[in-house]
């Protein structure tokens, strides 16, 4: 097993950098978790990024079966994807949109302005898996990286790789804004950070809407 590793350690090093740069470029991913940071509890914060971490391996797992190829090769398909994903986009934006101010304290773990841990999952799995760019990113980065010979232990430590790498990520990004001293000073305007965080998730539905 270690002279399998070390035989494919650079292109693991270099799945792990591409990986990661993509993970720090803003987009649907980074929006949710702000907003799910911001606006409800740590938990609900960190379980949206662990919905993202479970989206990812969705596109991980069918891109290496060889699926992702298929679905970017298949036109209508790659449009019904695109379709769901924006249209996701487009709900939750605009429900971003309508939040009304709230006085729920933030002392009350259970206040009524936080979300169910299964829909702060769902939240951020959906936003994940329903991205077609993501998809593509995968095709094209396994394309580099994986060919016929290459091995499923080592395929199987890509997949596990990226999505620690994900969880890591947007974890830390939920655990910093998240905070209680954080979240207090955005208390009294949350339902602005819903909104604005709403109209970008908007315009990145339609931006993947129209996309070429």
């Amino acid at each position: 097993m270690e002279p399998l590793l070390f035989e494919y350690l650079p292109a693991i090093l270099s799945l792990s950098g591409l990986v990661m740069i993509s993970l720090i470029s803003p987009g649907p991913d980074f929006a949710i978790v702000v907003k799910n940071s911001l606006v409800y509890s740590r938990k609900t914060a960190l379980l949206t990024a662990f919905g993202i971490a479970l989206g990812i391996l969705v596109h991980v797992t069918y891109t290496l079966f060889g699926l992702g190829l298929v679905i970017a090769k298949t036109p209508w398909l790659l449009f019904s994807v695109k379709c769901l994903g924006a249209g996701y986009l487009l709900y939750i934006g605009f429900k971003g949109l309508r939040a009304k101010k709230t006085t729920a304290p933030l002392g009350d773990v259970h206040h009524k302005h936080d979300i169910p841990p299964l829909s702060a999952i769902r939240s951020g799995f959906l936003t994940n898996a329903l991205n077609p760019k993501c998809m593509l990113f995968f095709v094209s980065l396994f394309s580099i990286v994986v060919d016929p010979n290459t091995p499923f232990i080592i395929m199987f430590t890509y997949g596990i790789i990226i999505f620690i790498e994900t969880l890591a990520w947007f974890g830390f990004v939920a655990f910093c804004l998240s905070g209680k001293s954080t979240r207090k000073k955005f208390n009294a305007v949350s339902h602005w950070v819903e909104r604005v965080t709403g109209g970008i998730l908007m315009l990145l539905g339609a931006r993947l809407l129209f996309m070429v």
